[in-house]
């Protein structure tokens, strides 16, 4: 069974995205949205953190929301998807189950 988890809250803020690495199984896939996508942002203090499930789970993270911050999406973390409203909503039907983590 695959699932999506997404994560809406900054990991400098919240303990959410924190919460959902602890909870990640291999082949799971998440997509960080709204202040979430801070942490898909390379050179930061939680980017080792992503980086170290990569290799085990699929990172997305949602253009627009990055973009909406001021933020280019050239400071994501390298191998870490960039995807479009109609990405998010691919990765929903792709996948069995989403967890959303607040």
């Amino acid at each position: 069974m695959t699932m999506l988890h997404t994560v809406n809250k900054s990991p400098f803020e919240k303990t959410s995205a924190a919460s959902c690495i602890k909870h990640l199984q291999a082949g799971s896939s998440v997509l960080f949205i709204e202040d979430g996508i801070y942490a898909a942002l390379d050179g930061t203090a939680f980017s080792d953190t992503v980086k170290g499930v990569m290799g085990d789970c699929k990172i997305y993270v949602l253009g627009p929301d990055v973009l909406a911050r001021g933020l280019s999406e050239e400071k994501v973390i390298d191998g870490v998807t960039v995807v479009d409203y109609g990405g998010f909503v691919d990765l929903v039907t792709e996948h069995d189950n989403v967890q959303a983590w607040l």
